[in-house]
């Protein structure tokens, strides 16, 4: 072929050649935009899905702290199963009743969460609203009043243990049994004993019953022989809730009154004066308590050491419409002060 002949098939080849690439290069630019439309409507779809989702979450979380609100905190029992309906805020201030009993017990608590942490080892200061109810029944506080008082009384904590709380699931506790409380796993029935068993412990019972009716007998008798229940103060005139073992220790043998003019026997034994003296009098030279030969020229001080503590217990006076607290110690000056007015 001549020279003019080749150029122009070399032409025609580069021409074919770009228009294969523009047409390339078209299709390039056309393709992705369909994909790009379906990832934006996905996207806008997913971004729905979850504020839905976010609102629906956002209004069990609500229920959920609204059922809280009806369970205890500490026994996870309802508040609706209380007639009264009675209960009482977790972090709130100590009710005056309380106060009262622990002032009784010389100890101070101005917060729920103090005694909460002294009576059920509970922590509740890093409660979350979100997880933990803010109120405890009104159970759950005479448990606590138990603890700081000596009264016996039928109140029983419901649980072993107590309740663990956690954030709102889907299997969720609180929500599916706010109304009745959380149910409580059940406790083993405990075994019974045999049949000899009960006969020996019924047998037990009665004689120790018959030991008991006899020794009230000889106390009742002795309390009528001295007969000081207008001169000798009883125990429940103590300003402070005292041990029942110190309150024994403090008080007489015979009268069961606060030892007044006390005297020590050789068998070790607390009396006030003119109650032992009256009973060695009339029922005999013995001990009413040991039953120990003893006789007035027995009878002895107590050490310098029990005086001093016996004087300085604090009582309330019982005169009507005085309600000063006292020393024993001073106690007779005050009594007298009284009779001089009346005078």
């Amino acid at each position: 072929k001549s020279l003019p002949e080749e150029c122009h098939l070399a032409n025609d080849d580069n021409g074919k050649m770009t228009s294969s690439l523009d047409k390339v290069n078209d299709a390039m630019t056309l393709m992705p935009q369909e994909p790009f439309h379906k990832e934006q409507n996905l996207n806008n779809g997913m971004q729905t899905i979850d504020k839905d989702a976010f609102y629906v979450n956002q209004r069990e979380i609500e229920a959920h702290q609204v059922n809280l609100q009806n369970l205890c905190r500490i026994c996870g029992g309802s508040f609706k199963n209380d007639p009264c309906k009675r209960s009482h805020p977790v972090h709130g201030p100590v009710d005056d009743e309380m106060q009262a009993l622990l002032r009784k017990k010389e100890r101070k608590a101005t917060s729920w969460p103090d005694l909460l942490n002294k009576v059920f080892k509970i922590d509740v200061r890093e409660d979350m609203d979100t997880i933990h109810p803010t109120n405890f029944c009104h159970n759950c506080w005479s448990v606590i009043q138990r603890k700081f008082s000596n009264v016996p009384c039928e109140v029983y904590f419901p649980r072993k243990g107590t309740m663990e709380w956690h954030p709102h699931s889907t299997s969720c506790d609180v929500c599916g049994t706010s109304s009745h409380g959380i149910k409580r796993k059940k406790q083993d029935p405990s075994p019974q004993g045999g049949k000899r068993l009960r006969i020996i412990a019924e047998r037990a019972r009665k004689v120790m019953y018959a030991r008991s009716q006899k020794q009230v007998n000889n106390k009742s008798i002795m309390k009528k022989i001295t007969n000081c229940k207008k001169i000798h103060l009883s125990t429940k005139m103590l300003t402070v809730d005292y041990p029942v073992d110190f309150v024994k220790s403090i008080s007489c043998q015979i009268c069961e009154h606060i030892l007044a003019d006390p005297v020590e026997t050789t068998c070790k034994h607390l009396f006030c004066r003119l109650c032992i003296l009256k009973c060695l009098k009339i029922i005999g030279s013995y001990c009413p308590s040991c039953r120990y030969p003893c006789f007035p020229t027995d009878l002895v001080n107590p050490v310098r050491s029990f005086l001093s503590i016996l004087n300085t217990l604090a009582v309330r006076c019982p005169v009507k419409d005085c309600h000063e607290e006292v020393t024993l110690g001073k106690y007779s000056h005050h009594l007298s002060s009284h009779k001089e007015k009346k005078e």
